[in-house]
């Protein structure tokens, strides 16, 4: 009987990861997870309510991760600052977990996929891109909501969320050992799903 398809996207913020998860999901016909919009939600929960993250992350839902708001840079901000809870990671760590391990296999995106929360995974890629050029992808994507943003703020917003995700106690942004790395500095978006394409089936 063959094994399910499991495969671990990880990666700092803006490196293209949850494109290229999303590709590979659709690939094969599998599920996919981005986990990141967990922690935008448990933030926002935290905000809108005023309540405590953790209890935050424990009462997501469907309607809850469907919201607008958490695509925008101030959700991105507070899923930064939980994400370092310990507590909050616990509450939505069965969760990814279950997901990972349905029947059916199953792409997930995040910052501790093939490290935490899916180790076993058999294809593992860790997607990267320097700094200034994930800051200029991101702005794009905000600009249009923030025309007052500058870009110089992203890049700030992007170090900061790096250092944070980095240094964290509770499951830090690393590279599994056996992740096959995947620098999207100086692709194009083909040339990066093409890329990843290739990786994954690498691994298969």
């Amino acid at each position: 009987m063959t094994k399910p398809l499991l495969v671990a996207f990880d990666g700092p913020a803006a490196s293209g990861k949850g494109t290229l998860a999303s590709v590979i999901a659709a690939d094969y016909g599998l599920p996919f997870l981005d986990t990141g919009l967990l922690y935008r939600a448990a933030g926002h929960l935290a905000h809108v309510r005023q309540i405590d993250p953790a209890l935050a992350a424990s009462l997501i839902d469907a309607e809850t991760l469907a919201d607008e708001a958490l695509r925008g840079r101030e959700a991105g901000e507070r899923a930064s600052r939980v994400a370092a809870i310990p507590e909050v990671r616990a509450a939505l760590f069965k969760y990814q977990q279950d997901f990972a391990n349905q029947p059916s296999g199953a792409v997930l995106d995040g910052r501790d996929i093939g490290t935490v929360i899916a180790p076993h995974a058999p294809v593992k890629l860790f997607v990267t891109a320097r700094p200034e050029i994930r800051a200029h992808r991101r702005w794009l994507q905000l600009v249009k909501l923030n025309p007052a943003l500058t870009e110089a703020e992203v890049l700030d917003d992007i170090r900061i969320r790096d250092e944070r995700d980095s240094s964290r106690s509770s499951a830090p942004l690393e590279k599994a050992a056996d992740a096959l790395l995947l620098d999207t500095s100086d692709l194009g978006i083909d040339a990066a799903i093409a890329t990843a394409r290739s990786l994954v089936k690498s691994r298969l």
